[in-house]
C-alpha cells in the first residue's frame, strides 16, 4: 500500500468502534474505522492507511509506540532558571529552553494580573499542549507559575 502514513499522532476522541487521531507534525486528522484499544490523550507512533474503496476513514496498520500523556498544574513555583529566563523575556513573550535530558521548558511572561488566565489558557488548549508533548517525545506537561511567570515544563 503506497498511501500508508507513518507519524506520531495524538488521540483526540475515542468510541468503542472508532477513534480520531491528529498528526502532531502536520495537523492532519484521521478518523479510524475501528479503535485498536486507544484512549484519549494517548500519543501513538503508528502507521495508518486509508480504508478502501472510499478512503475517507483509516485503519491502524502498526503501532510502534504508545504512551499516555497528562497535563498537571504544580503547586511548586518556577525554578530559579525559569525565573531568570522570564526576567530576560519581554512581557507577553515566550522563551524556550531545552531541559537536561529529554523535553523542553516554555516560559511565558504574562502581565502579573493575567498569570492565572495564562495558566488556564495552557490547560484549556489541551490538544495543542499535548500535541507539543507528543512531538517532543515526553509523557507529562507540568505547569508552574507565580505572578508574571508561567513555566510549561515538557517532561519525560
Amino acid at each position: 500500500m503506497t498511501d500508508e502514513k507513518e507519524s506520531t499522532f495524538l488521540v483526540t476522541h475515542v468510541e468503542s468502534d472508532s477513534a480520531v487521531l491528529k498528526d502532531v507534525h502536520d495537523g492532519q486528522v484521521h478518523t479510524l474505522s475501528s479503535n485498536p484499544g486507544l484512549d484519549v490523550d494517548d500519543a501513538v507512533k503508528a502507521t495508518v492507511a486509508p480504508d478502501p474503496p472510499m478512503e475517507v476513514t483509516y485503519q491502524v496498520i502498526e503501532v510502534a509506540e504508545r504512551r499516555s500523556l497528562s497535563i498537571e498544574e504544580s503547586p511548586e513555583p518556577p525554578t530559579v532558571h525559569e525565573r531568570e529566563l522570564a526576567a530576560e523575556t519581554p512581557t507577553g513573550e515566550l522563551a524556550r529552553t531545552e531541559r537536561a535530558g529529554v523535553g523542553e521548558v516554555h516560559v511565558l511572561t504574562p502581565p502579573e494580573s493575567a498569570t492565572d488566565e495564562a495558566v488556564t489558557d495552557v490547560i484549556d488548549d489541551r490538544e495543542g499542549t499535548l500535541s507539543r508533548a507528543a512531538r517532543l517525545g515526553v509523557n507529562r506537561v507540568e505547569i508552574r507559575s507565580e505572578p508574571g511567570v508561567v513555566a510549561v515544563r515538557y517532561l519525560p
